[in-house]
């Protein structure tokens, strides 16, 4: 099959497990990108700040853009993203389970869990 035959879109899944070894310094971080982003409403910069002092999981997704993944990428533009964080329990001994096994889990492929956040770990999922 030639290039002009398959698809230009190609999806990346990328799944990371971060520790939290210091959850004040990362809202910390979070609340300083909340405050300097200019294009943020006042009313939802309250919300945001709110959200990320009662979530290290919420502060983490305030964090991390996928496009920072992709953006000097040559030949390649980002053309739709997504990214969430939620709680997770974490066992670093436990078989990663990704793409199409992902429906073994029972999550179906397009539902599955974003990402996760626990005092142990945080799990983001583009």
């Amino acid at each position: 099959m030639s290039n002009d035959e398959t698809s230009r879109f190609v999806r990346l899944h990328v799944e990371l497990v971060m520790e939290v070894a210091d959850s004040d310094r990362l809202t910390g971080a979070a609340l300083d990108h909340i405050n300097a982003d200019p294009s943020l409403p006042a009313e939802e910069r309250g919300h945001a700040r709110e959200t990320v002092r009662n979530d290290p999981a919420e502060a983490l997704a305030y964090l991390v853009d996928p496009f920072d993944l992709v953006e000097d990428v040559p030949g390649v533009e980002l053309t739709q993203a997504s990214w969430s964080s939620e709680e997770i329990d974490y066992d670093a001994d436990a078989e990663w389970v990704l793409g199409d096994d992902a429906e073994d889990e029972g999550y179906p492929e397009d539902d599955e869990p974003e990402g996760a956040e626990t005092a142990d770990g945080v799990r983001v999922r583009f």
